[in-house]
């Protein structure tokens, strides 16, 4: 019995998954008959957002690290535990609680550090992983914004049982993800976001969710720079930097819709960001984040024609006694004792948008500068600037401003 068969054509559903309708057309008895199958690759199953308790969705995230995570390293249990959501609990009962939500290709590392300070300020402390995060890049290509949006609802609703109030706090996409939240639920107390990703510097984002039928990466892995490391991804399908500007995007249009978000609001940013817009960030604090106790921390110049602010706190970040040159988006988040990213660590950013030459050098162990990627100096070989020199001056203003009324002055 002869056999036709025509290409799959990719096509998108409104829920955003990638699928591809298959049609085949098989010569029997009539000249042809068409059949039309709904054909989707595998994917993990992602840990139910239907979890009773946070500590049943952390089981969940540990079985599903053990499956179906690429272990870049032999310690397989320091991986998960990098990688799995964590909690911290202050001594006491808690008086609120803070639920964070790490970026685009990071994972709930990126609270590691931050995470200790807030529980010691008093606060119930925990953090997501979010669906295709922490296994391998590739399965990202299969998550859907709903499936972050039901586990950040979920675990919210979790916590609110357990504390007199809720903040959100997030990291790049988080941040995005946890503003679109809190204008939508008057319920919560307010926000701490670092490096918020309103805006990309890049703008051509706005074409992935149409390229994201067709091409599954911007950049095809050819095995000349690692996928990911032991607490990130090093590259992401394009399906994930769709996600990104929709939560972008979503974030924007709430706060456009709201007109101003009356909680007070801590945003921690820098002027030299590579992937954002951050003079939108500026204008964004400015216009819709009202609340009298709400705060800049403000990394590097402000732009020209910006007044002063008490509301706004300007640190430089040209530090050539330590041998940076600016501040990085991810920088913000780490101490300089942080037995990855500090000043002494182990996973160093080589791979930072320079030369060839450059990053020889610092593969081979070069003395380096810091910096945000893509920056280039004569005669300085530099690598990412991961962790934050601040670290300790940063955590003061984040106290004073949960306390709301204490001055940053």
């Amino acid at each position: 019995m002869a056999m036709a068969t025509v290409q799959c054509s990719p096509i998108l559903t409104n829920r955003g998954f990638m699928t591809v309708l298959c049609l085949k057309m098989r010569w029997a008895i009539l000249p042809f008959l068409l059949l039309l199958t709904a054909c989707r690759a595998a994917a993990p199953t992602w840990p139910s957002p239907d979890a009773d308790s946070f500590v049943q969705y952390q089981q969940q995230s540990r079985q599903q690290l053990e499956s179906h995570r690429r272990f870049q390293t032999p310690d397989r249990q320091a991986e998960i535990g990098y990688n799995q959501p964590r909690e911290w609990r202050p001594q006491g009962q808690p008086k609120g609680g803070m639920l964070l939500i790490h970026g685009l290709g990071d994972s709930p590392y990126s609270f590691s550090d931050i995470g200790p300070v807030l529980a010691a300020k008093g606060y119930l402390v925990r953090t997501l992983l979010l669906p295709g995060h922490g296994t391998k890049p590739e399965d990202l290509m299969a998550v859907s914004l709903e499936d972050w949006h039901q586990l950040i609802q979920r675990q919210t609703d979790i916590m609110r049982r357990e504390v007199p109030h809720v903040w959100l706090g997030g990291f790049s996409t988080g941040a995005n993800l946890a503003t679109k939240y809190a204008v939508q639920h008057h319920e919560i107390a307010g926000l701490i976001l670092f490096s918020p990703a309103f805006s990309a510097r890049n703008q051509l984002v706005w074409l992935t969710p149409w390229l994201r039928p067709f091409k599954d990466w911007l950049r095809k892995p050819d095995g000349s720079r690692p996928l990911q490391t032991s607490v990130r991804y090093m590259n992401t399908p394009t399906n994930g930097f769709a996600l990104f500007y929709r939560t972008s995007r979503q974030a924007k249009s709430q706060l456009r819709h709201a007109g101003h978000y009356a909680k007070p609001v801590m945003i921690i940013t820098v002027a030299h960001d590579s992937v954002l817009d951050t003079a939108y960030t500026l204008a964004a604090f400015q216009r819709y984040f009202t609340h009298p106790g709400s705060r800049l921390y403000w990394y590097g110049d402000l732009p020209a024609g910006v007044p002063p602010s008490p509301r706004i706190r300007v640190k430089p970040d040209a530090l050539p006694r330590l041998r940076i040159s600016q501040f990085s988006h991810m920088g913000i988040l780490f101490a300089p004792d942080n037995p990855l990213y500090g000043e002494s660590a182990r996973e160093k950013f080589c791979w930072n948008g320079q030369e060839e030459s450059a990053l020889k050098a610092c593969l081979a162990g070069q003395e380096v500068w810091y910096s945000d990627w893509g920056y280039q100096e004569r005669d300085k070989v530099h690598a990412r600037l991961t962790f934050n020199p601040y670290w300790d001056e940063q955590n003061l203003a984040i106290s004073a401003f949960l306390s709301q009324g204490t001055p940053l002055e």
